[in-house]
């Protein structure tokens, strides 16, 4: 019952971090088609707007914060695994285990915690570019710090269930 539960929040959990890692790709080609533009206009035209370079960094940002999820749950982050790599699965199970749970979670905690004033005064004065011609939405740009922590706990509640159910399979296996 607990297994199959938990088997389900792991797709449903899955499935959301995929469709959002996969959608988030596709602002690598906006960033290298308005980069391209950006330096054909400039140097081609002498021309060029603030908003448009900025747009590359909000893009870059966007591709950061929300990929972070899609990161983790490819097992794409570094990781020094001298002693991992010859673990049991049970064993790698434990150590994703109790480092999702006592190093990812805090830290998603300690930066919701640290950066909610930020953004949410950000909200309140509808912060816009400092610089002429910039864009108009800072704000936004700034929520993606508090969409970072959310995908990043929800795919760790993943994570945990998804280490849970290989430690009680390799434990039924193993009795």
């Amino acid at each position: 019952m607990l297994n199959t539960y938990l088997n389900n929040l792991v797709k449903v959990i899955d499935s959301i971090t995929e469709f959002t890692g996969k959608a988030i790709a596709w602002l690598t080609l906006l960033i290298v088609i308005t980069t391209f533009a950006i330096v054909l206009l400039r140097y081609g035209f002498s021309l060029g707007w603030i908003a448009m370079q900025e747009s590359v960094i909000y893009a870059h940002g966007a591709i950061f914060m929300l990929g972070a999820a899609y990161t983790l749950k490819h097992d794409g982050h570094v990781r020094v695994d001298i002693f991992y790599q010859k673990f049991s699965a049970k064993q790698k199970a434990l150590v994703n285990l109790f480092g999702t749970l006592f190093l990812l979670m805090p830290v998603c905690l300690f930066i919701f915690y640290v950066s909610i004033d930020y953004v949410l005064l950000s909200w309140e004065i509808l912060e816009k570019s400092k610089e002429p011609g910039g864009l108009p939405a800072v704000y936004l740009n700034k929520s993606l710090i508090l969409l970072l922590v959310i995908t990043l706990i929800l795919q760790g509640v993943a994570e945990i269930a998804r280490n849970i159910l290989i430690i009680n399979t390799n434990s039924q296996g193993e009795g």
